[in-house]
């Protein structure tokens, strides 16, 4: 994973028994979120009776208000929780068809995801003319965290982000009239969830939670069994093994959290994305947003190529989540790489040793040093492999555990190209260019 704005991507090129040459199955990016426009403190109301710089369209309590809204949030919580379908729906415009229906269908989404936590909270308030000009003088449109917790699947609660419309009844209470008038200024990758689009299938095994359109119970099946698979792969091959858990979004939908398929580059060659999950949003701690794990979502266009080690590539991505957003592109993709061309049950092991030969010609040769963050996906054809390269040394010389440390102290300082080299030549005794000398050493012996 990287921090905000910066993709990674996966050319998974696999040497198979019967090739001569790997050939690049997939361009797998990292999801990242861009930070949106918005304050996400709580509205504050000021002695004018304005709201965070903005004067109140209308006369209302704003005290009275916010725990109106909470009333709502917290029911429509509990709702889902418990399985209570008319109290979701209790604070929607009945008037408004297509809202309920939605509504509907996100109920029923929401409660197949088995939450063991959910709770919704108003954020900051946002002002749009427009939309006070459609739905009247007492329109609040608010940032919403949603905070939530799958069983079995997150380790800890994590967040995300939606942005509804409220209106206040003749009555004095206060109901939800859009869900979706905000949506565009809210930060890319910790909204748009699996959820929120049309009605979906949700299939689990242990560790491992699949989402598909509704109806597609063969796909689900595959898809569950590849995840169990790589899932497994991924705890018993990482340093230190893995306790997470491998959640795969296989959607018609172009756009699902932080992956956006509607690029055309990552329409026509991305498999998947691992797409940031946040224990904190983007915004409210730092800017980029706390991480605490990864989803993965497949591409609708390249779904058939989808294998058990395209999962167990981007679920080492999963595993290296938390440890922070810092270590080189290379060192990212080589260990993701290095874990997915690993002996897999169910899987035709692949000829690494020839595979390895292959890399040192074809590709160290030409190399001045190792693939550098900039130009990384520039050069995919070549960062790829080299970087499996340098992990393939790094495991065989240091082993895994000296690996495993190396990496998140990378990912968690190496913020400069100071710092890397202090970390590498503590861990290792060599800088990033005296890894790429002692591939080349390798390579001529």
């Amino acid at each position: 994973m990287a921090e905000a704005g910066r993709h990674s991507r996966h050319g998974g090129a696999r040497r198979r028994l019967s090739r001569v040459w790997p050939v690049l199955l997939s361009l797998v990016l990292i999801g990242a979120a861009v930070a949106g426009g918005l304050a996400l403190h709580r509205s504050s109301q000021r002695a004018d009776g304005s709201v965070d710089g903005a004067s109140s369209t209308a006369s209302v309590d704003l005290a009275a208000r916010t725990a109106a809204v909470d009333v709502v949030l917290k029911r429509r919580a509990q709702a889902v929780l418990a399985g209570n379908e008319t109290e979701f729906l209790a604070d929607l415009d009945s008037a408004n068809t297509r809202l309920v229906a939605s509504q509907r269908t996100l109920f029923t989404n929401l409660r197949q995801f088995g939450f063991a936590k959910l709770t919704y909270q108003q954020l900051s308030q946002q002002y749009d003319d427009s939309i006070v000009q459609k739905d009247g003088p007492t329109t609040y449109l608010v940032a919403v965290a949603m905070t939530y917790q799958i069983r079995g699947i997150d380790l800890v609660p994590v967040r995300a982000m939606l942005g509804y419309t409220f209106t206040q009844r003749a009555n004095g209470s206060w109901m939800l009239v859009s869900d979706s008038d905000i949506d565009k200024r809210l930060p890319r990758g910790s909204h748009q969830e699996a959820w929120d689009t049309g009605p979906v299938l949700v299939k689990r095994a242990p560790r491992v939670l699949v989402v598909v359109e509704k109806g597609q119970d063969a796909l689900a099946n595959k898809l569950v069994s590849m995840s169990v698979s790589a899932v497994q792969a991924v705890t018993n091959r990482w340093p230190g093994g893995w306790k997470g858990s491998g959640v795969v979004i296989a959607l018609d939908d172009k756009l699902v959290r932080g992956a956006d398929y509607t690029q055309p580059k990552n329409a026509e060659d991305a498999i998947a994305m691992a797409t940031w999950v946040y224990r904190t949003l983007p915004g409210e701690v730092t800017g980029a947003g706390e991480r605490a794990d990864s989803y993965v979502v497949i591409n609708p266009y390249n779904r058939a190529k989808v294998d058990a080690r395209t999962l167990a590539h981007e679920f080492t991505h999963v595993a290296t989540a938390p440890y922070g957003p810092y270590a080189p592109r290379w060192l990212v993709e080589g260990a993701a790489t290095y874990v997915e061309f690993l002996p897999m049950a169910g899987q035709t092991n692949l000829a690494i040793a020839q595979y390895r030969q292959d890399v040192r010609t074809k590709y160290l040769a030409k190399a001045k040093s190792l693939p550098a963050d900039a130009t990384f996906f520039d050069q995919a054809d070549s960062s790829y492999p080299l970087s499996w390269l340098a992990l393939d040394y790094l495991f065989t010389r240091f082993g895994g555990t000296e690996v495993g440390t190396l990496y998140r102290e990378l990912a968690a300082m190496g913020s400069t190209q100071k710092e890397r080299d202090r970390i590498m030549l503590e861990h290792i005794g060599m800088t990033e260019t005296g890894l790429f000398t002692a591939l080349k050493a390798a390579a001529a012996a």
